[in-house]
């Protein structure tokens, strides 16, 4: 019998949480994404934590790629690795994109988050470091 996270697709959430109006770099990754043969699910903007994460969970997701402009980061993206752990779906893979200062990074990777993508990270590294880290996770 197969578990829960496997799936014939990665599932893939990419989700815009807070106030942030900006997502065409979200919707290259979800393209990205959709086009190395992952299911996606893009959220749409302005997405609270509770959706991003409820989102998550019916989705049965694999993965959740958080994108954030907006310098919200360190409150957005805590609370949704907490409703994650909260819900029993601490196995997502989560990852960040956007404008975060090189500062926060380790403090991301240690709440739990897995890689932290900045602009101009090439759309090839992404979708070979979710494929990689989730085959890892199933394995």
């Amino acid at each position: 019998m197969a578990s829960p996270q496997t799936h014939t697709k990665i599932r893939v959430v990419v989700a815009k949480p807070g106030l942030d109006g900006h997502d065409r770099g979200a919707k290259i990754i979800a393209r990205a994404l959709r086009d190395a043969g992952m299911e996606v699910i893009y959220t749409g903007l302005h997405q609270t934590p509770e959706q991003i994460a409820e989102t998550v969970i019916q989705e049965d997701a694999d993965a959740v790629g958080l994108s954030i402009l907006s310098g919200a980061h360190m409150t957005l993206v805590p609370r949704v690795v907490e409703l994650l752990r909260e819900q029993g779906a601490d196995d997502v893979l989560i990852t960040v994109g956007g404008t975060i200062p090189a500062e926060d990074i380790p403090e991301l990777k240690a709440l739990g988050v897995a890689e932290v993508f900045t602009p101009g990270a090439p759309t090839q590294a992404i979708v070979d470091f979710i494929r990689g880290a989730v085959v890892a996770r199933t394995d």
